[in-house]
């Protein structure tokens, strides 16, 4: 006890800094976490209040978790929401890295941060006012590829009623509005990279490509590791926003937009029922949890060191 004393007066300065995250981690996340009983019970409001509430509503065990797997879209929204996801890790990962590359070749200091700025602004862009933007597009009347399609002696698409371009636009728009994102996390790991090696690879003749695939690429994979761990533990969420404010919740398209979340959503204004919401949620978390610890332990079999754990 003396010891842990001296190690905390030593350090207090230093946990002190720590003390308002560590408050906000504890009150907008563990203590939330109480809450998941939700999802165990017919949840109905009370005049007392959330508390109160629970209390008088009624354990139903796992019957809120039926209505995920009882409907007969199940399997399509699962299908939807893991295919997707697999796109969104795999081709997110190859364009971001290759524009982190790219990014690394350049000399002008003034155009690595226009490219980076550019790229970086659809982060920080909802998906509501992206939605205008790609109705601006693709509108059936007015749309910008319509009348060029119409221009060229082509007949014009409706887009929101054709099922089959839809998976292609919402790989491209996730793709688009992340990429920046991710390339410049990559891209401050590739400046951080210890010169001497390119030196090295250089007085061996190696030409640009062989360096980045046995200099470059080698440096980056424990952080493509790290990351893709964590995005697969997300395989089971979907990008709410994407999928919902994007197609404008066309029901012609349903068959190739329904995600857990839009299911999710459109049940719970449907019927109101939170309690299959909370089941929901609750899902996703453990599935996501034990993905990225498998995930992890396999990684860690043949890679210790790019493990999280």
């Amino acid at each position: 006890m003396k010891k842990l004393g001296r190690e905390f007066m030593r350090n207090k300065a230093f946990l002190a800094m720590c003390l308002p995250g560590f408050i906000w981690l504890i009150i907008f996340f563990y203590i939330p976490v109480l809450g998941n009983v939700v999802a165990f019970k017919d949840f109905h409001y009370a005049a007392g209040g959330f508390i109160e509430s629970l209390k008088e509503s009624p354990w139903v065990g796992f019957d809120n978790f039926k209505f995920l797997f009882s409907s007969d879209n199940a399997y399509l929204i699962t299908r939807n929401t893991v295919l997707y996801n697999v796109a969104f890790i795999v081709l997110g990962l190859i364009v971001a890295v290759m524009i982190a590359i790219i990014m690394s070749e350049l000399r002008s200091k003034k155009l690595i941060k226009v490219y980076q700025t550019s790229m970086l602004l659809p982060y920080f862009l909802s998906w509501v006012v992206i939605s205008y933007f790609v109705y601006a597009f693709l509108s059936p009347d007015k749309g910008l590829l319509n009348s060029l399609i119409v221009a060229n002696g082509g007949e014009a698409i409706s887009w929101y009623t054709e099922p089959k371009y839809w998976p292609y636009i919402l790989i491209f728009m996730g793709i688009w509005k992340g990429v920046g994102y991710n390339s410049i996390i990559y891209f401050a790991t590739i400046m951080g990279i210890d010169p001497t090696y390119y030196e090295a690879a250089q007085m061996d003749g190696a030409s640009k490509w062989q360096q980045v695939k046995n200099v470059t690429l080698p440096q980056l994979v424990p952080l493509i590791t790290i990351l893709s761990i964590l995005a697969v533990g997300n395989i089971f969420r979907a990008d709410f926003g994407l999928f919902y404010q994007i197609p404008r919740n066309s029901g012609a398209l349903y068959e190739v937009t329904s995600v857990l979340d839009t299911y999710i959503y459109n049940g719970l204004t449907s019927t109101g029922d939170i309690g299959m919401a909370a089941a929901a949620g609750l899902y996703q978390s453990l599935v996501g949890f034990v993905l990225v610890v498998g995930t992890n332990l396999i990684v860690r079999k043949f890679d210790p060191e790019s493990a999280l754990f």
